[in-house]
């Protein structure tokens, strides 16, 4: 079966960012299959020409046989209309992209943005090819439940006449949060034709872990934090992350408990701001790294004491969530604290650690102390449960039998 892959935002193990369709592609090929993913070749993370030159239409490559068709799209910057530039280009150049790719059997639409689904939607009726949208984000809806659009703006009706324009052309729906289900069938589609297939993670890359450059920023980072207690977050840095609450939190440990040192590795829009503050805050406990490979990840959080993300108090979550970094971080075997209390709370699921109430950094600091002061065998005992559950869950193999199912 030949399988067209339409993600915008798509990377390849060897740059930062989820590799959520990279890891699901090559198992399938393992089983035979062809899979191309089109995606952009300016980096959405470190908005920069990346796979491309800024004079090349598109390249192709290929990683572990998986086919990558690189786009050159329009360069932006910040949150303005480069960036709907910058999604209008992708949509559109990616109908002009296919020549000399085996002829699809499959098309994934994959949003964020609306434009990658349409687009596959189109070259689905072209190619004459069946065609899955899959759901990473409930757009509008969870920029409405944000706060960042109001659900009567002229914006969020388009949107949401796309969403449902979408839903009704699509042979298959893929959603990636465990109750997205409801929200969609409240839409008046049916259940029947809603999948589910959540983020996972790449467990080779864990067992087989990459070595880390001694010379690279992290890896002195770490280095100088040697012998302390290691708490890590890998993600992005965007506001709706929340990782002011663990500037807080760092304030407190830091007149509380001298040995435990705060590791963010990420980009984002608040990076700046976050490492304003916490020079504001007088903080000596913690350091700011950039983001690292996909390959790379398992080797970082294998080197972490604790690991931690928060969940804001969002009412999009009461449909769930399903954060790379959490799958990553159960495959680390490492205790997790999850500062949130979203309907689907793995950290509680898998018995991996601790859950705390979101935006309360006293609560925070109080579960990094309950794990500081753990014995090490029971720090490893909750890292395990995390290990057996995402292999049991959210193993991209198993994930990929599934989608292989579906297909």
């Amino acid at each position: 079966m030949n399988l067209w892959i339409l993600n915008h935002y798509a990377v390849s193990p060897d740059t930062p960012g989820g590799t959520r369709h990279f890891d699901l592609a090559r198992e399938l090929v393992k089983n035979g299959h062809d899979v191309t993913i089109f995606a952009s070749g300016f980096d959405h993370s470190t908005r920069r020409y990346v796979k491309i030159t800024p004079k090349e239409k598109m390249k192709v490559e290929t990683y572990d046989e998986v086919r990558f068709v690189w786009i050159n799209t329009f360069p932006y910057a910040g949150n303005d209309w480069r960036r709907v530039a910058n999604m209008l280009s992708y949509g559109w150049r990616v109908l002009w992209c296919d020549r000399g790719i085996p002829k699809p059997d499959v098309i994934f639409g994959s949003s964020m943005h609306p434009f990658a689904a349409l687009a596959g939607w189109r070259l689905a009726r072209r190619h004459k090819a069946r065609f899955i949208f899959e759901v990473r984000d409930l757009w509008p809806q969870t920029a409405v439940d944000m706060g960042a659009m109001r659900e009567s703006s002229l914006p969020a009706k388009l949107l949401y006449a796309w969403e449902k324009f979408m839903y009704k052309r699509a042979e298959k729906i893929i959603v990636l949060l465990p109750y997205a289900k409801d929200y969609i069938v409240s839409k008046g589609i049916s259940p029947e034709k809603i999948f589910w297939l959540s983020n996972g993670v790449d467990l080779d890359r864990f067992d087989h872990p990459a070595s880390l450059d001694p010379g690279s920023e992290v890896a002195q980072v770490f280095e100088r934090a040697r012998g302390k207690f290691k708490v890590v977050y890998t993600g992005s840095h965007e506001i709706s992350d929340g990782l002011y609450v663990i500037l807080e939190t760092a304030k407190i440990l830091q007149e509380k408990l001298e040995n435990v040192h705060f590791i963010l590795i990420g980009d984002g829009s608040e990076k700046s701001k976050l490492i304003s503050k916490a020079q504001r805050l007088g903080l000596m406990n913690i350091s700011f790294c950039a983001p690292v490979p996909k390959q790379v990840i398992p080797t970082v959080l294998l080197t972490a004491d604790c690991l931690v993300f928060p969940v804001q108090n969002f009412n999009v979550y009461r449909f769930g969530i399903s954060f790379n970094k959490a799958y990553d971080y159960l495959a680390s075997s490492k205790p997790i604290i999850i500062a949130g209390n979203p309907r689907n709370n793995i950290v509680k699921e898998a018995n991996c650690g601790i859950s705390v109430e979101p935006e309360n950094p006293e609560a925070l600091a109080e579960a990094i102390i309950e794990i500081y002061n753990m014995p090490k065998e029971k720090r490893k005992e909750l890292g395990m449960n995390g290990r057996r559950y995402v292999e049991q869950h959210h193993s991209i193999k198993v994930l990929a039998e599934k989608l292989e199912t579906l297909l």
